[in-house]
């Protein structure tokens, strides 16, 4: 899989650093899989949440941290939408959040 707005996630543990491993090994791991639904990304990442538009929440960290991306499988991309601590993930919509640039 491709990822897209890895950048953003560099920010993020930049101002987080706790968050930097777990999302090194995400990335890692992501960018080396192959999903072509969302049951490919169930089968890996189990309380990974499937929600509508493509999008699924992975629990970062032991859920201190979540991650919301838009899945385009037939292309084979991962768009980055949001991370944040838990807390801001409970005052986001995370069928409709963009990450801002």
């Amino acid at each position: 899989m491709q990822i897209i707005a890895v950048s953003q996630l560099r920010a993020f543990w930049e101002d987080n650093q706790d968050a930097e491993q777990p999302l090194k090994s995400w990335v890692d791991e992501v960018k080396k899989a192959t999903w072509r639904q969302p049951a490919d990304i169930k089968d890996h990442y189990r309380t990974a949440s499937v929600l509508k538009n493509r999008r699924i929440v992975f629990n970062i960290k032991g859920n201190d941290y979540r991650l919301v991306v838009s899945v385009a499988y037939r292309f084979q991309a991962v768009y980055v939408k949001f991370v944040g601590t838990h807390a801001e993930y409970d005052g986001i919509d995370a069928e409709t959040v963009v990450m801002e640039h």
